[in-house]
């Protein structure tokens, strides 16, 4: 039988009404990763969650169906967002799928090209504000409050509905829970939505256990780690780059349920893992997708996780493509040569 995304596939799982606004969105792959676990966490079954292989390429899309199913059962007829590109271009895609009118709030000059293009390309009002993205979120609720216009950001917790999913592909897959998930957190919508399907599903059986949850924050906008907020948060993983997370304290709750950790991982230990898992997995993701990695090989190293014969999950959020320009950042210039065969020889590197 076909998929027919997450919303019919886990209808009964779900608090949600109305027939699925949806692109087919979920079952993205859990892909063993030897050779990274050899270079972050050696002794481990390591596996990396791919949500760059959802519609509009980041796992924004499970919650989004969620939101634009609810939304357009409740009668709206337009929505709106703030964002740091990712959720801009997922709910562009739901909105025109939908048949709605959707209207983007992003960061003047604080967003990826690729995410940017995303929300032009299927059509949404997209408006820069001279502010950071914690700014737009308080303009964009102040909308929904005043307005009949449906806020689809991560307080609508239609959106966790749709994201929990994910756990419920991951138990799947493994037969079992890992025994570490571990992913980024930058507004704390996705480590919320995660725990909440990790949880459902020890309630329905609790000889199934949980999962520690290790997120990660960049070091420039770490609020939930400092127990402080970030005015100006900065860093290279713009989809991370948020100073005041909607659900600070549902994951803050999230790590001390599962025995968890949080950590701080700098942009170079980010573009670090990045690299490391293109080159050595052949999985191209966004930057802050990587800060998951980078936060379990960082916590490794400093002693707190014991990898050996243990089960773990990194979530990457989002396909490299959102963010071309990081990965150009730093290469050489491919060489030009003649069309002549000795010219190629030439400059072939030897194994």
């Amino acid at each position: 039988m076909p998929w027919p995304g997450v919303v019919n596939a886990y209808r009964d799982r779900l608090l949600l009404q109305g027939e699925a606004v949806t692109l087919l969105e979920g079952n993205t792959p859990l892909i063993p990763v030897p050779r990274l676990a050899d270079w972050a966490c050696p002794g481990a079954q390591l596996y990396v969650k791919y949500e760059g292989l959802n519609p509009t390429g980041s796992f924004k899309d499970r919650g989004m169906t969620a939101a634009m199913t609810q939304a357009k059962h409740d009668g709206a007829k337009t929505v709106v967002c703030a964002s740091t590109g990712n959720t801009a271009a997922s709910a562009a895609a739901y909105a025109a799928r939908a048949g709605m009118r959707c209207v983007v709030v992003v960061p003047d000059g604080k967003i990826a090209m690729g995410k940017l293009a995303g929300a032009l390309a299927y059509g949404a009002q997209v408006i820069q504000i001279q502010g950071n993205f914690d700014e737009g979120l308080n303009l964009v609720r102040e909308l929904s409050e005043k307005t009949p216009i449906a806020l689809v950001n991560s307080v609508n917790p239609a959106r966790l509905q749709g994201q929990k999913t994910a756990s419920f592909e991951i138990f799947d897959a493994l037969g079992r829970m890992p025994d570490w998930h571990c992913l980024p957190v930058g507004n704390a919508g996705n480590i919320t939505a995660y725990w909440l399907g990790y949880r459902e599903l020890y309630e329905e059986d609790s000889s199934r256990g949980v999962p520690h949850i290790l997120g990660a924050q960049a070091a420039g906008s770490s609020p939930i780690l400092n127990l402080a907020p970030v005015a100006a948060p900065e860093t290279l993983a713009t989809a991370i780059r948020i100073g005041v997370p909607a659900r600070w304290c549902e994951a803050l709750q999230a790590l001390r349920e599962s025995c968890g950790q949080i950590w701080s991982v700098s942009d170079p230990e980010i573009v670090e893992a990045y690299r490391a898992l293109a080159t050595l997995e052949g999985v191209f993701c966004e930057p802050s997708s990587a800060a998951g990695v980078a936060g379990l090989r960082k916590a490794i190293s400093m002693g707190h996780l014991e990898p050996e014969g243990k089960v773990i999950v990194c979530v990457l959020t989002g396909h490299g493509l959102k963010d071309p320009d990081t990965a150009i950042m730093g290469a050489s210039l491919p060489p030009a040569i003649p069309a002549e065969y000795q010219a190629l020889e030439s400059v072939i590197q030897p194994d």
